[in-house]
């Protein structure tokens, strides 16, 4: 069964930089594009990157520069950075591997 478990979440000040990751169990991390989404407060899920297991990347126009998609084959994982924090950036980020969704973790961004 596939799982898919994100992590790194947590409070930061604007400014600042995060990293998540988004660890992805059995076959799926090999065989599946991988993608980072996130939910706003009040807001609907919206995309931010996507990497498939070639390692290209795809970003959402308006996101590239600030975040950073990359895998880390070894250890199955896929990190999303983001750099220059906004208090915009306040929401549950979500992993997407294959059809497989994630449980999500909390960013909250304060000044």
């Amino acid at each position: 069964q596939v799982q898919v478990v994100e992590s790194g979440g947590g409070s930061a000040r604007t400014g600042g930089s995060l990293r998540l990751s988004c660890t992805v169990s059995g076959d799926a991390f090999d065989t599946s594009t991988i993608g980072w989404y996130r939910r706003p407060p009040g807001k609907e899920r919206e995309f931010l990157a996507q990497i498939n297991k070639k390692g290209e990347t795809y970003y959402r126009a308006t996101m590239q520069g600030r975040f950073i998609i990359s895998r880390d084959n070894v250890n199955k994982t896929v990190h999303l950075q983001i750099s220059n924090l906004e208090i915009e950036d306040t929401a549950v980020y979500y992993c997407k591997a294959g059809t497989i969704w994630g449980q999500g973790t909390q960013v909250t961004i304060s000044s």
